[in-house]
């Protein structure tokens, strides 16, 4: 078997050698040239399975080799080696195409971990395992809409690289579900996925919880503790809700981003870590720049690649698949037949503008399986909040109303009144199980609803 070559482009001599010296050690053959004119030569004569170039080149720079390899070599992954703290020049790379970079001085850990997850990538390429994984993984991305299918070809192409994606869109349009296939489609597939809700740690608590602190370095800290980022080590680190950080951890995550080195609160050294990072939020980052509430530095940072996951409203169409999708799934948890929408319940969900997205689809069918009776699903069983409807599916009667001046009754519900209207149901189950000693079929029989619409409500309300 042939051994996998890597072509090392820098006019340094002494960069030149400890390259070639480190990736000779790992069986790998090294060619090593100093100029962009030598580069294209090396690249017309053979293939390589891997390249690094320096960004200041005597004849040129690194953005050229990387726009050349992009168009000549789209397969082969092109890592930047920047100087230290140059961060622009870094996310250009990324931008243009590159697959990582590396910070001079040279770290030779993460300089062999870049080598083995870019090798991989190659690997899992010649052999086909991309493609297969590609389809099996967006199985759980449900549309066939234009919109859907372009999330997932991006997917696609940010697997391939290491660049720090964001993700935008809104609460419960899938954020996680999307990080969670650029991860497995990629070359860090076999290392761990952690997420993390950015808006869930105390703020006292941050630092020790990403980057991890030693034994005494605190009150209470009794043993060593590993942060995220080291529990992510040679895989993904998602943060969720990324605009949650107070200002403070923004300056500590930026320094461990760039630096890809954390160090332990109480710890005297840095830890590498090789990690990639996929962040999101469904608040508008660029405003929160604007308003100084985020550094504009992190948000270059992580957003060198901005994916938007449409909201549902905007791919409408897919609405019954992913229906037919969560009542076969929910039919799978509870052990019933799988539901089935009638005509009127179909009609209502398209007509329905979904304001909290799938995720409120799910509790829609979730609730509605509970309350309806046999496993056809009508349209009063969704029990659909009038103010989700769209303006073009308002009944000529809701029209009359509004030209009157009289509201809907949902449409003056507020918080108060949902814990109001929870509270008079919690008593009347409560009394209805008492009056029949605790036997749930027959206090459902009393308040005239189905065994199923009472388990779910009793899970609802806290009820054991």
């Amino acid at each position: 078997m042939n051994p996998q070559t890597v072509l090392v482009i820098d006019d340094e001599r002494d960069i030149r050698e400890l390259l070639t010296i480190t990736l000779g050690r790992m069986d790998l053959q090294v060619d090593a040239v100093g100029t962009v004119g030598e580069a294209r030569r090396a690249l017309g004569e053979r293939s390589y399975d891997l390249c690094f170039t320096d960004m200041r080149l005597p004849d040129g720079n690194g953005q050229e080799v990387i726009e050349l390899i992009a168009a000549n070599h789209p397969d082969m992954p092109v890592a930047m080696i920047t100087a230290y703290g140059n961060v622009d020049a870094a996310v250009n790379a990324l931008k243009a195409g590159a697959f990582d970079f590396v910070s001079k001085p040279v770290d030779i850990q993460m300089l062999r971990g870049l080598v083995r997850t870019a090798l991989r990538l190659v690997e899992e390429k010649r052999n086909g395992g991309g493609a297969a994984k590609t389809n099996d993984s967006s199985d759980r991305l449900i549309g066939d809409s234009a919109a859907m299918q372009q999330v997932r070809a991006t997917i696609g192409k940010l697997a391939r690289n290491q660049a720090p994606v964001y993700i935008a869109g809104e609460s419960g349009v899938g954020k996680e579900l999307v990080a969670r296939l650029i991860h497995e489609q990629g070359p860090r597939a076999s290392g761990p996925f952690v997420p993390v809700n950015c808006g869930a740690i105390p703020s006292e608590l941050m630092e020790s919880e990403f980057f991890g602190h030693r034994k005494g370095s605190f009150t209470g800290a009794s043993v060593d503790k590993e942060g995220l980022f080291q529990a992510a080590q040679g895989g993904t680190l998602f943060l969720d809700e990324v605009a949650e950080l107070p200002l403070h951890m923004q300056v500590k995550l930026l320094r461990a981003i760039q630096e890809k080195a954390v160090r332990p609160i109480g710890g005297r050294d840095e830890i590498p870590v090789d990690v990639r990072i996929l962040s999101a939020t469904h608040k508008n980052l660029g405003q929160l720049v604007e308003q100084g509430q985020f550094r504009q530095d992190l948000f270059y940072r992580i957003n060198v690649i901005e994916l938007r996951v449409p909201p549902l409203r905007e791919r409408r169409g897919d609405v019954p698949l992913l229906s037919a999708f969560i009542l076969k799934a929910l039919a799978g948890k509870s052990g019933d037949g799988v539901g089935q929408l009638s005509p009127a319940a179909r009609d209502a969900l398209d007509a329905y503008d979904f304001p909290g997205n799938v995720r409120e689809l799910e509790n829609i069918l979730e609730r509605a399986m509970a309350m309806c009776d046999g496993a056809i699903i009508d349209a009063s069983d969704l029990m659909l909040p009038q103010r989700g409807v769209r303006a073009d599916a308002v009944t000529p009667a809701r029209h009359e109303d509004a030209a009157a001046g009289t509201a809907p009754a949902s449409a003056s519900a507020n918080g108060g009144l949902d814990d109001y209207i929870s509270n008079l149901e919690r008593t009347a189950i409560v009394k209805a199980l008492e009056e029949s000693r605790y036997n749930k079929t027959a206090a459902a029989r009393k308040l005239g609803i189905t065994f199923r619409a009472l388990r779910y409500k009793l899970k609802k309300l806290g009820i054991d």
